[in-house]
């Protein structure tokens, strides 16, 4: 493939015309139309839909567009880069996150990060569900305890734990009693397992609130209407204060925090620097680092 007609076959697509790509880079536009031409026989297929007064991508361009865009961005970059005689973070820099971490952290991680690296442009979404890095152009994503994927690579670089915590003024139940409870979701389990200094213990719940959100649960947990399980790092001041009680560890697996990224990609200058960023904000990635980055 013709990676200078593949260039500029982004060119047009990113301006949306042959026109706007010409009067924006100031290249030829029979030029810019030539090399579009040459790459969709080359490929023998057709790449834009041509109208007479606007130009649209074909599914088969907008795949093209998608799956190209960024790996050229990176080639500029890293060509620039070696000009320059060093690897300067710059260039957009997209991150998936899991919802509490991003409500809980990112945003100042976002900011301090912004801050030290100006040229870089963060785009941070918040999103639970699976992501198709490549398809969907992320250079970064964070997440909870993910499946083995062959194609990504990375680290965990937090670590978490949840614990069922209470108000003071909760009882808490004895004889197989169930306690009220606030349930994430509908889905969430009326039993929990947990660890106490005694030994491994149940502790049976009956759902007063359904909530979708860690910090709604802590809030609600907080007011006293019922038992929650939340992350310790969510939780600790409130028991260091003792404002809420632990009423046991939940016996299961820790939580861990990943950062991923493809593997057949180099890995950028902006995604190595965040990388660093990260592991300076939690050196050790434990839960108390956690908790006193989010504060109270």
């Amino acid at each position: 493939m013709d990676l200078l007609a593949l260039a500029d076959f982004n060119l047009v697509a990113r301006h949306g015309g042959f026109g706007k790509a010409a009067r924006a880079t100031g290249r030829p536009k029979a030029t810019l139309s030539r090399r579009v031409a040459e790459l969709e026989s080359s490929l023998a297929l057709r790449l834009f839909e041509r109208g007479a007064r606007n130009l649209k991508l074909t599914e088969e361009g907008r795949a093209l567009f998608e799956r190209t865009g960024a790996l050229l961005a990176e080639l500029d970059e890293t060509a620039a880069a070696i000009a320059s005689g060093g690897q300067k973070p710059k260039g957009r820099l997209r991150i998936s996150a899991p919802l509490h971490f991003s409500q809980t952290a990112m945003g100042r991680i976002a900011a301090g990060f912004a801050l030290k690296y100006p040229e870089v442009r963060l785009e941070v979404t918040s999103e639970d569900r699976p992501v198709d890095m490549i398809e969907e152009g992320y250079d970064l994503v964070i997440r909870v305890n993910p499946d083995p994927d062959e194609s990504l690579v990375g680290r965990a670089f937090l670590r978490d734990r949840l614990v069922v915590v209470a108000s003071p003024d909760l009882p808490r139940p004895t004889g197989g009693q169930a306690a009220p409870g606030v349930a994430r979701g509908v889905g969430e389990a009326r039993t929990w397992h947990v660890k106490t200094a005694g030994g491994r213990a149940t502790i049976k719940i009956e759902p007063v609130l359904t909530l979708a959100t860690l910090i709604t649960i802590r809030d609600a947990v907080r007011a006293g209407v019922g038992a929650g399980r939340l992350p310790i790092s969510l939780v600790s001041h409130d028991l260091a204060d003792g404002t809420l009680v632990n009423w046991g560890d939940i016996d299961g697996p820790e939580i861990a925090l990943w950062t991923l990224y493809p593997s057949r990609r180099l890995l950028s200058a902006r995604v190595s620097a965040f990388l660093d960023f990260l592991k300076q904000a939690f050196p050790n990635g434990t839960a108390d680092e956690l908790a006193a980055y989010i504060g109270r």
